[in-house]
């Protein structure tokens, strides 16, 4: 089941995944994926600092990680969104929430004067209706 606070979070997440893909191709493509780290060298028998220079995989694996988890997180909203039955309450969503659309263009669209509408007696209403908080 979906949640409202999923639902507010989807724009931020589509930033974030932009985001997130620009840094692996930053990390891929420029230097920004060269990471160093320090060893200890005994070659001597004694412990000597060495700096390694190399690409940064765990930093990398990890952008992947995140990557996939909020893809994720999207997909299961927009499947959602897509299941909704009605029409209109399916616009809504899509516009609102898919496309970052303003009331005022959705009321607009609709054919609504008043841009409150659309989020009061639409979306709400399906909100309440399926006992999403």
């Amino acid at each position: 089941m979906i949640t409202c606070k999923q639902l507010n979070r989807y724009t931020a997440n589509a930033k974030a995944i932009r985001a997130i893909k620009r840094c692996i191709a930053d990390m891929l493509g420029t230097d920004a994926g060269i990471g160093s780290d320090v060893i200890l060298d005994y070659r001597k028998g004694y412990p000597r600092p060495q700096t390694v220079v190399g690409f940064d995989y765990k930093r990398y694996e990890q952008k992947l990680a995140d990557l996939e988890r909020l893809r994720v997180k999207q997909e299961e909203v927009e499947q959602w969104i897509e299941a909704i039955e009605d029409p209109m309450t399916r616009m809504v969503f899509e516009e609102y929430y898919l496309m970052g659309r303003s009331w005022e263009e959705i009321a607009r669209h609709c054919g609504y004067s008043n841009p409150n509408y659309p989020r009061l007696k639409i979306r709400d209403v399906y909100l309440k209706q399926m006992g999403i908080k």
